[in-house]
């Protein structure tokens, strides 16, 4: 079970692998991981997850997942998206 928390996801192993999210078009929330570390399988059974990352070239990219609203888990992931928008908010005033 994955739950989403304003710096990071946790899965069933308790551990964070950290991200930030960010609202684009239509509702849509993109979530991308911190320090060049691959989410788990834990997630990528659960989203589609993209890095095009290009060993070849020193192209390095993190982990991305993009949740659209009508994914299962999007209510989770749009509260913890808030919870960091507060964050941030808070440490600017």
């Amino acid at each position: 079970m994955l739950r989403f928390f304003y710096n990071g996801i946790k899965g069933s192993d308790n551990n964070l692998q950290k991200c930030f999210y960010s609202e684009q078009k239509n509702g849509t929330i993109w979530i991308c991981g911190k320090k060049y570390k691959d989410f788990s399988n834990e997630i990528r059974q659960v989203f589609q997850v993209e890095n095009n990352t290009d060993m070849a070239t020193d192209f390095f990219q993190n982990d991305s997942i993009f949740v659209l609203p009508e994914h299962p888990l999007y209510p989770q992931v749009f509260e913890a998206m808030q919870k960091a928008k507060a964050k941030v908010q808070k440490r600017a005033a």
